[in-house]
């Protein structure tokens, strides 16, 4: 099965993954119209974008998914919905459980609702493995409880129910994609591989919890947005739900100690950590439903982590301003030190 579009809202487009899922639009499927919804908190940042300001086919909105009359007007222009908006740092979710709560759970319905409202042909969740909770031996599969752990993942797992519950409850075409540890360029640094990155280029400590042998499925962020646009496009609506992943485990000291071997850092920039609590040592994601839609990661870890390192020393201008003040409250707050 595929579908087109003619019109997509894009909420949180202008973070991480929804600005490389909007570039990957504007150079791919040029002819669809985008309309970027984004309340521009810490880590949504219009600068994302500014290369498709004032361009045909392209427009950002500045507001809030919790506001219902705001949705409402800009769903009835549009054919569909892609849900990047989202709180999503774990550590944060820790510190401010509400306000997660808020965004990923409330906000997703009002999308929803807007979606049903309208007829829409299609909405699409971008959510986390991370709903699976920790995975001690084999691999999550799609049809596997979810078990979160953390207020985020537990929010977002709070998302694709009342996602689940429009499309059962008023016929909504719903898809939702789960992805690993994503990374890549224009990520805001409080994720672990951005400030691994940038603090080794300032010869800064790197810090891992405890003693860093926590596992992730890492996916270049291209690769990533790849699979949301298959899924969006040939997905069929019978069968909603797609693992997106490498399929390969990498700790946190085999990340950080190759962030230092490009740079050509010393590894005593290594630094321990307090854990964090409730802290999931392990996911693991079974990716073959994305690949037998005809989905491959085409950029493996090695080429990613080079390629993305090189992006942040090359562009000082975008994360030097976002590591200030508060920026530094929070990772001071966060990063204690271990105690043996």
């Amino acid at each position: 099965m595929t579908r087109s579009f003619d019109r997509l809202l894009v909420a949180g487009g202008a973070g991480f993954i929804g600005s490389n899922f909007v570039r990957l639009l504007r150079t791919t499927r040029p002819q669809i119209e985008i309309t970027v919804l984004d309340m521009l908190t810490y880590a949504g940042n219009r600068a994302n974008l500014a290369e498709f300001e004032g361009r045909q086919g392209y427009r950002f909105v500045h507001g809030d998914i919790c506001d219902p009359q705001l949705v409402d007007g800009l769903a009835a222009d549009v054919d569909a919905i892609v849900n990047f908006a989202a709180e999503t740092h774990v550590d944060r979710s820790l510190l401010e459980p509400l306000a997660f709560i808020d965004t990923d759970v409330r906000g997703t319905a009002v999308l929803c609702d807007a979606a049903r409202k309208h007829s829409h042909r299609a909405f699409l969740l971008v959510s986390t493995d991370e709903v699976y909770g920790e995975v001690r031996e084999g691999r999550s599969r799609e049809e596997d409880p979810l078990k979160p752990r953390s207020p985020y993942s537990a929010s977002k797992a709070g998302a694709e129910h009342i996602a689940h519950a429009y499309a059962e409850s008023f016929g909504l075409p719903v898809l939702i994609t789960r992805g690993s540890n994503t990374f890549g360029p224009y990520q805001y640094p409080e994720k672990l591989v951005p400030v691994l990155v940038t603090n080794a280029i300032d010869g800064l400590p790197l810090p891992l919890y405890n003693d860093g042998s926590a596992v992730r499925d890492f996916i270049h962020v291209e690769d990533h947005c790849r699979a949301i646009d298959m899924v969006l496009h040939d997905a069929p609506i019978s069968d909603p739900i797609y693992n997106i992943g490498s399929g390969i485990e990498t700790s946190g000291n085999q990340v950080a100690e190759a962030v230092l071997e490009i740079l050509n850092k010393p590894k005593s920039l290594i630094q321990y950590v307090a854990d964090r609590p409730g802290h999931d040592y392990r996911y693991a994601l079974d990716v073959r439903r994305i690949t037998d839609l005809g989905w491959e990661a085409r950029i493996n870890f090695a080429e990613g982590l080079e390629r993305t390192v090189r992006w942040y020393v090359d562009h000082p201008e975008w994360w030097r301003p976002l590591k200030s003040g508060e920026y530094w409250d929070f990772y001071k707050g966060n990063y204690r030190p271990l105690k043996r």
